[in-house]
């Protein structure tokens, strides 16, 4: 094999490697919280040895700090991936059921989020992490597009909208809202999208 082939399949048997352990390492981390997640439970639960998972992640902090980028990463090309541009109704209403659909289909998501929550108090640094890699570059796109609807406190408006619909997402789906106090996702988007469109300068 040349050596140019070689390296090409050494690199990708890497990053396979990688995945698997990461695949392993987030069932463990939801299953037993961050704090009682060993490394020894993760080498196990991806089916690797413990010098294997050390020579891809020096502790347990730079694996779940990887894990809460490759989260970001996913859940951001899923939702924002996409340009802002048209009509802004038909946008925001896009953009709604779009993050709505992506987070209420991935239970993985949602038991990721409890666990950040929970993990708060003791752990400030995580919760700060997922913030920056998920929350802050999403208020930044939108922030922009409604900066130039020319609407007033763009990037106030910006949380009150995703804000919303994770409060909504979480009310409905995580504390079992949908069955004590059951809404339409599309009748909370219809209103809350009309509540940004009147703030558009006439």
């Amino acid at each position: 094999m040349p050596r140019t082939e070689k390296c090409e399949y050494q690199r990708q048997g890497s990053i396979e490697k990688e995945e698997q352990i990461l695949e392993g390492a987030i069932p463990e981390f939801l299953k037993s919280g961050y704090a009682c997640t060993s490394m020894d439970r993760v080498a196990k639960a991806a089916g690797v040895s413990k010098q294997t998972l050390y020579s891809y992640f020096s502790d347990k902090d730079g694996l779940f700090t990887v894990l809460v980028k490759r989260m970001a990463s996913r859940k951001f090309q899923l939702v924002w991936s996409q340009p802002l541009a048209g009509e802004p109704a038909i946008v925001l209403h896009d953009l709604a059921y779009r993050l709505m659909k992506v987070n209420i289909k991935d239970s993985e998501y949602l038991c990721f989020v409890r666990l950040i929550v929970s993990e708060s108090g003791n752990r400030p640094d995580l919760a700060k992490l997922f913030l920056s890699n998920i929350a802050k570059p999403a208020m930044e796109v939108l922030t922009k597009y409604l900066q130039e609807l020319k609407i007033a406190e763009p990037d106030t408006t910006a949380r009150i909208f995703v804000g919303s619909l994770i409060y909504f997402i979480i009310n409905q789906e995580v504390l079992y809202g949908k069955e004590i106090m059951p809404m339409p996702a599309e009748h909370f988007i219809d209103r809350l999208v009309e509540m940004v469109v009147s703030q558009i300068p006439s």
